[in-house]
């Protein structure tokens, strides 16, 4: 049985499908909608291009597959084990502005890069999509038309276990074109595959604008001298000055981060790195599939315009979906640290330790930690606070002193653990 095809899925969820167009050619709607990528007809296997992927493992240093660095040859086949024999529809999508600028980006993205279009990017790893063609339709709510469109795709048939070559297929993988990595409600194909684009390179913040008020007409170039007569007359306007040689060397040695340049790492006691990781579990194993049922029990109960529950688990999902990209990726940049590595002595304090001290009179326990997982309330401190910063490399007995706005305050170290 072959699954139905880009037109058919469109037609089957109540949209008009627009289209085909060859890939590479324009898609003519500006407007929000969904659009399909598919090929002429079903192929038993993925036609992957071994140098492609290949190029994208080296591009990508920080790629991983079940947690390791992969081969070529093993990434390309975790990337055939998805591949669906009796689908031609390869990539499903949508976006709230111009479809057409949309598909356009995925057609010009690059195997690794963040932008523009990452999503869909395994297309890319095929050997010739030439023939390949997009099919669209137009709506003012794209998301949950492709929700509706994947559900068609997947309740076509079941998946098989294995392809024809043998190869098993993932058994936490979801039954989704085999491009499509997501659904808008925020389940992920289970594809094992992780650091698959570069991260986005870090913006450098805009220098400081200082405004002066200057009376009318007294601004530099433009004095103006009044003649008694109604007419204004301009002086001529000084011609800028050359920029010193000091400024003109950094401009020319100022390099734009890049995209490829190695992620900051966050320092973490073992302590955070196991509360982080039994969040992001009770988010992706609990939460998720919770929020998930309520978006697809409220979209039954029909105009989703109207739909004030429906649009309460959309906004709740995205909140988590947020919280879980965060704690992906401050775990993937872990640097676990124990007591004593935060560039103190043997005995000194470091991060993770539990300092005990006495200001004023005044007994304190602090816990220093990084500055993701610092909480005053809870007694954790920052290393890169001031006084997390006096503390660290500290022993029992020591007297640190730290400089606040209103003078000085001295702390004497009464333990270290």
């Amino acid at each position: 049985m072959t699954r139905p095809g880009a037109a058919e899925l469109i037609r089957s969820i109540g949209l008009l499908a627009d289209g085909p167009v060859r890939w590479g050619q324009p898609v003519p709607a500006r407007g929000p909608g969904v659009y399909v990528v598919e090929l002429p007809a079903p192929l038993p296997s993925a036609p992957l291009d071994l140098a492609l992927v290949g190029k994208w493992l080296e591009r990508v240093p920080g790629l991983r597959l079940d947690g390791t660095r992969p081969s070529s040859r093993a990434l390309m086949a975790r990337l055939a084990s998805l591949w669906l024999a009796d689908a031609a529809v390869l990539y499903a999508g949508a976006t709230t502005a111009s479809t057409g600028g949309r598909v356009a980006a995925l057609e010009h993205h690059v195997l690794g890069d963040p932008r523009p279009h990452a999503d869909g990017q395994w297309l890319h790893a095929l050997h010739d999509l030439s023939t390949a063609r997009l099919w669209w339709a137009t709506t003012d709510a794209p998301e949950e038309y492709l929700d509706a469109l994947l559900d068609a795709f997947g309740a076509a048939a079941a998946a098989p276990a294995t392809l024809p070559s043998g190869t098993a297929r993932p058994a936490s993988a979801l039954l989704l074109p085999w491009a499509t990595t997501r659904r808008p409600t925020g389940e992920r194909q289970g594809h094992g595959i992780s650091g698959s684009v570069l991260p986005l390179p870090e913006t450098a913040a805009a220098p400081p604008t200082r405004v002066v008020e200057v009376p009318p007409g007294d601004a530099d170039g433009a004095r103006v001298e009044d003649k008694g007569s109604g007419t204004i007359r301009r002086a001529p306007g000084r011609p800028p000055r050359p920029a010193a040689p000091a400024t003109r060397a950094r401009r020319a040695t100022a390099a734009p981060a890049r995209a490829g340049d190695a992620p900051i790492p966050v320092e973490l006691s073992p302590d955070a790195h196991a509360r982080m990781a039994a969040e992001l579990d009770e988010l992706t194993q609990a939460r998720r599939p919770e929020v998930v049922a309520r978006i697809k029990a409220a979209r039954e109960l029909g105009d989703l315009r109207e739909n004030a529950e429906y649009h309460a688990a959309r906004e709740e999902q995205s909140f988590l979906e947020g919280r879980i990209q965060l704690l992906e990726q401050r775990l993937r940049n872990a640097v676990i640290a124990t007591a004593g590595t935060a560039g103190a002595t043997a005995a000194g304090a470091g991060l993770g330790s539990r300092v005990t001290i006495e200001t004023a009179g005044e007994t304190l326990t602090y816990t220093l930690v990084g500055s993701t997982e610092a909480d005053a309330s809870a007694g954790r401190i920052s290393t890169v606070s001031p006084v997390g910063a006096a503390l660290l490399g500290a022993t029992p007995g020591a007297d640190v002193a730290v400089r606040t706005p209103r003078g000085e305050v001295r702390y004497r170290v009464l333990a270290v653990e």
